[in-house]
C-alpha cells in the first residue's frame, strides 16, 4: 500500500509495499510534449520504455472537461483495449471524497470537525491511549492526529485481508487496535500520513449515523455529483485490472504487500471512471471559487487550506507552485501497488489534470504518468515570475 502526497515526493502509506522518492525533475526531464501533441500521442509516448499496460488523462479547462484519452490494454496478458468509460482504482486520491462524505455530515449537524475523540468514540474512551483522547476531525482528516501510517502490528493489519465480518464491524477492531498503538508525535504538533486516521474518521461517521461508509460515500458524494461509475473494491466484471510484477492481478489481496483491505473504503479503496473522479474535481474548483454545489464555501476553504504547520489541508495537499507552474495547486496521489492516480488542480486557473494507470512504480507508471503530465502543467498554468533583479 502506498499513497502519494505533496511536491511529487511518495509517502508510504503501507506497513509494507512500494517505497520511493519521486524526484520533481523527473517530471520536468520526461514532460517535454508539445501542446500540438494530441493528448492520445502524448499518453503513447509516455508509456513507452515503460511495462505500463494502460493509462487514462483527463483534462479539465475552465471548470469544464477539455479532452480525454485513454490508451493501452486493460490487462497485459490480453488484447483488449482499455476505454473511455472503463473504471480506475484510485487509492488514496479518494481520501479528499472521503472529506467531503464527512463536510456533508458536519454541515448537517450530525459530526463537529472540533469535539474531542473521547466525546465521539466515549465507548473507546477508556481504553484508548490518552494521548488521542482530544483528537478532532480536522486532525483525523489532515493527518495531524500523530497516529501511525496503519496498525503497527502487521500481521494484525494483514489478518483483515480475509475477515469476513461486516465491514463495519471490522472497522471498530481496527481502530480499537490503531488507538492503543503509541504516536508517532504529539497530536496537533505535526504532519504524519496515516490511514489509520481516516479508518477512524469512517467510524465516527457510522456510529453517529448508524450507516457504513459505503453507504455514506454513496449518498453524500457520489449520487449528488452524479458520479454514476463510482464503486468500492476492486474492478469487476469486463474492466481494467491492477498489475504487479509484470502481471494483471487477478485474485483479491491477502496481504498488505499485496494491496488493501475491504476495510480502507475511507481511507482508499474506490474505483470509478475518469469522468467520475472529474466531477468531483469540477466541484473542488468551482467550491474554491464559492460555486460548488455539494458543501459550503466554509467546508471548501477547510479541505482547500493548508493546516498550521503543515502542506496538508482536508486532504488535499497545498502547494504554491508545482514543476515551475503557478498555484495554488491542490494535489493528492495514490496507489495501492497495482494501480497509480494523480490529481492536481490549480484553483486560481480553473484547470485540473487527472492521471490514472493500471499499474505502479514497479511497471513505470511512475514515469509514464509523470511525463503526461509534466506537458500538461506548462499549459493549466501560467510559469513563476521570474525573481526581480537585485
Amino acid at each position: 500500500m502506498q499513497s502519494i502526497r505533496t511536491r511529487w515526493t511518495v509517502v508510504p502509506s503501507g506497513t509494507r509495499g512500494l517505497r520511493a522518492l519521486l524526484a520533481l525533475g523527473l517530471i520536468l526531464a520526461i514532460g517535454g510534449a508539445g501542446a500540438a501533441d494530441t493528448l492520445d500521442a502524448r499518453i503513447t509516448t509516455a508509456m513507452k520504455g515503460t511495462a505500463t499496460p494502460a493509462m487514462g488523462v483527463l483534462v479539465i479547462r475552465d471548470g469544464k472537461v477539455a479532452d480525454q484519452a485513454v490508451s493501452g490494454v486493460r490487462r497485459s496478458d490480453a488484447k483488449t483495449a482499455a476505454t473511455r468509460d472503463d473504471q480506475w482504482m484510485i487509492g488514496s486520491t479518494g481520501k479528499p471524497i472521503t472529506v467531503a462524505m464527512i463536510a456533508r455530515l458536519v454541515e448537517q449537524g450530525v459530526l463537529t470537525w472540533d469535539a474531542p475523540l473521547s466525546t465521539m468514540l466515549p465507548e473507546l474512551s477508556a481504553q484508548m491511549r490518552p494521548e488521542y483522547r482530544n483528537v478532532t476531525l480536522v486532525q483525523l482528516l489532515s493527518h495531524r492526529a500523530g497516529l501511525p501510517e496503519n496498525l503497527t502490528d502487521a500481521a494484525a493489519l494483514d489478518a483483515f485481508f480475509t475477515d469476513a465480518r461486516p465491514l463495519p464491524v471490522q472497522r471498530e477492531a481496527y481502530i480499537k487496535a490503531a488507538l492503543a498503538d503509541a504516536p508517532v508525535h504529539a497530536p496537533g504538533t505535526e504532519f504524519a500520513y496515516s490511514n489509520s486516521g481516516f479508518l477512524i474518521a469512517a467510524v465516527i461517521a457510522e456510529h453517529a449515523t448508524g450507516k457504513d461508509v459505503e453507504t455514506l460515500m454513496q449518498r453524500e458524494v457520489f449520487d449528488p455529483l452524479g458520479m454514476t461509475g463510482a464503486g468500492f473494491g476492486p474492478t469487476r466484471g469486463n474492466q481494467p485490472l491492477g498489475h504487479r510484477a509484470g502481471k494483471p492481478v487477478t485474485t483479491a489481496p491477502r496481504k498488505a504487500d499485496d494491496g488493501v483491505p475491504p476495510i480502507y473504503t475511507a481511507a482508499g479503496n474506490l474505483h470509478m471512471r475518469l469522468q467520475d473522479l472529474a466531477l468531483f474535481a469540477i466541484d473542488q474548483l468551482a467550491g474554491s471559487q464559492g460555486k460548488g454545489t455539494l458543501l459550503t464555501p466554509a467546508s471548501y476553504a477547510l479541505m482547500q487550506t493548508a493546516q498550521p504547520g503543515s502542506g496538508s489541508g482536508l486532504d488535499w495537499g497545498v502547494q504554491p507552485s508545482i514543476a515551475g507552474r503557478q498555484g495554488p495547486v491542490l494535489v493528492h496521489g495514490g496507489s495501492d501497488g497495482n494501480w497509480l492516480a494523480w490529481v492536481v488542480l490549480f484553483p486560481g486557473q480553473n484547470n485540473a489534470v487527472i492521471a490514472i494507470a493500471n499499474a505502479a512504480e514497479d511497471m513505470g507508471a511512475d514515469k509514464a504518468t509523470m511525463g503526461v503530465l509534466g506537458g500538461l502543467f506548462a499549459e493549466l498554468s501560467p510559469p513563476l515570475a521570474a525573481p526581480a533583479a537585485r
